[in-house]
């Protein structure tokens, strides 16, 4: 049954006709084990900034976490994604996934060491190789906050990771962590998530992104145009003439999916933005990330032998 959080009405909520079932509260943590944190940072009229933290399997590191299967795509690359070299190798992620700033990229990837250092005592189970590649991703936020001041700060970014282990299955929406400063087809955007049950399996897919993409003209919502009929409605709208900006989606599922089967998911997240009206302009840096949370490794295990289960069935209909 979806919950519908009272504090803030969402599109589903107003009548609009989606496709598809979504979860309990439609948001990514509907995928059972993910959390998700934020530090939003405002100050002034020039600071509109912030951080996002995901976590794939949880907060808790009483015991080392079992790597997640994961693998990502790109659209359109002029962005930035941090450790998706050796994810593309290895297969696996490894520590939480951070959203900011195009300029925080830098302190939000030292940050995140940081974090673990500070929480590497008798309490805690994981081992420091596993988040020397941290995956921090980015949008520009440039339009709206002074993204040359580098307002982000290590605490900030601990913040995000702390704020993760307090959070309910309600994901925050709209100006929130690296959200904060971004703008969607000319209008205020940030942080947006969904999921959706599948048809006849009992598994889940849910997404949360950051939008700093499209112009007003190009918004489509459910089909309709409803960019082109704004614009008209609209006698003081406001409409950029770069067709610029990015997106970062971040997918996750409980199905048992294997890495080269992730990708097949990342990629498919280019359709969704594009029944949106995004063109994936030259100028966007476009990237998806998905990861599975079936398949649970035994990182204690002294064997070497490993057997992994996978939820699709290849068919050749040629």
């Amino acid at each position: 049954m979806y919950v519908i959080d009272l504090r803030k009405l969402r599109a589903r909520d107003l009548g609009i006709p989606f496709d598809g079932t979504p979860g309990k509260y439609n948001a990514i943590t509907d995928v059972e084990g993910v959390q998700v944190g934020f530090k939003t940072i405002i100050q002034g009229d020039s600071v509109r900034t912030g951080v996002t933290a995901i976590f794939p399997r949880g907060t808790d590191f009483t015991t080392r976490q079992s790597p997640c299967f994961a693998n990502w795509f790109s659209l359109n690359g002029n962005g930035e994604m941090t450790g998706i070299h050796w994810l593309t190798e290895s297969g696996f992620l490894t520590s939480p996934v951070l959203i900011t700033g195009t300029t925080s990229v830098g302190i939000a990837q030292n940050s995140i060491i940081k974090w673990f250092l500070k929480k590497n005592d008798s309490t805690t189970m994981f081992d420091m190789d596993d988040v020397l590649l941290p995956i921090v991703a980015e949008t520009w936020d440039g339009d709206l906050h002074d993204a040359f001041g580098f307002h982000l700060e290590e605490q900030h970014v601990f913040d995000a990771l702390d704020n993760a282990r307090e959070s309910g299955p309600f994901v925050q929406e709209g100006s929130v962590g690296g959200g904060t400063g971004m703008v969607c087809f000319d209008y205020k955007a940030g942080t947006g998530t969904s999921s959706r049950i599948t048809e006849g399996l009992n598994y889940t897919v849910g997404v949360l992104v950051q939008a700093n993409f499209g112009l007003k003209g190009q918004l489509i919502i459910a089909g309709v145009p409803v960019g082109k009929e704004l614009i008209k409605m609209e006698t003081n709208s406001t409409v950029r003439d770069k067709d610029a900006g990015s997106i970062i989606a971040i997918l996750a599922t409980n199905a048992p999916l294997l890495p080269h089967q992730l990708k097949r998911l990342a990629t498919r997240v280019s359709l969704g933005i594009g029944k949106l009206g995004s063109r994936a302009s030259d100028s966007s840096g476009d990237i998806f990330l998905a990861f599975s949370t079936t398949n649970v490794l035994d990182v204690t295990s002294t064997t070497k032998t490993l057997a992994f289960q996978t939820a699709i069935k290849f068919h050749n209909n040629r």
